[in-house]
């Protein structure tokens, strides 16, 4: 499936500036990709790329697997990489980057993100209180855990809070690949809660059964209060 979402802002229900950039999302509810409805010169490139980004994210749910002590397939086997959801975001030169962020600070809802990123810059990640850079590396993706992959993992895997700068020189162009269930009732309304394999008396869980749909919505619900905490929060026992 092939969706574009043009996000829109109510200034009344927003506490702060409105970010300044736009995106594109494309969000795939099976793999391999072919986009049979898509004009040739996209389609081709497009089919490719999402292909071999979704290689690469199974390559690394096993890895992380086994860096739990886990069997190689088991986040694959408990659906956390049943679909794709690709941003493209497209953050114009800022005459008053002072005034705004590119994007605002927030946590990723999915288990697991691989940025692909410019040589522009402007992305930071909070660590120990403080703002740090992430200098973008040339043929390098940005990898990085959402709140879904902390609640599953019980904090052995941490999200990061992360922002954009809003920057005088661009445009800044960069593309975020999340790992995610299919998007379909049955799955979205999916229990997940931390894995057990990975609990003990000394390592009870931290977070109660939930869903993906409850996370959405608690996000969502953040964001328009204007709330940049993480949605994890609304889950702790």
């Amino acid at each position: 499936m092939f969706r574009y979402n043009k996000v829109t802002f109510d200034r009344s229900q927003m506490k702060k500036s409105v970010a300044w950039g736009d995106c594109i999302s494309c969000e795939f509810d099976h793999l391999p990709a072919d986009f049979p409805e898509l004009p040739g010169e996209f389609r081709n490139p497009m089919s490719e790329y999402m292909n071999c980004v979704n290689t690469l994210g199974m390559t690394l749910f096993e890895l992380l697997s086994e860096a739990l002590g886990l069997r190689k397939g088991y986040l694959k086997d408990i659906g956390c990489a049943e679909g794709l959801y690709f941003v493209g975001h497209y953050y114009p030169p800022c005459p008053e980057p002072e005034l705004t962020l590119a994007n605002f600070v927030h946590n990723d809802l999915a288990f697991l993100n691989m940025l692909l990123q410019d040589q522009i810059g402007g992305l930071q990640v909070l660590y120990q209180n403080q703002w740090v850079d992430v200098t973008p590396v040339p043929g390098a993706m940005v990898v990085d855990f959402g709140d879904m992959m902390q609640l599953i993992t019980n904090d052995k895997f941490k999200s990061s809070k992360h922002r954009v700068l809003a920057k005088e020189v661009g445009p800044r162009i960069s593309v975020a690949n999340f790992m995610v269930p299919a998007n379909n009732e049955v799955v979205t309304s999916r229990m997940y809660e931390p894995i057990e394999e990975l609990l003990s008396d000394e390592n009870p869980p931290i977070y109660k059964r939930t869903t993906i749909k409850d996370c959405m919505a608690q996000l969502f619900s953040n964001y328009i209060s204007g709330d940049r905490s993480s949605a994890l929060l609304h889950f702790k026992i």
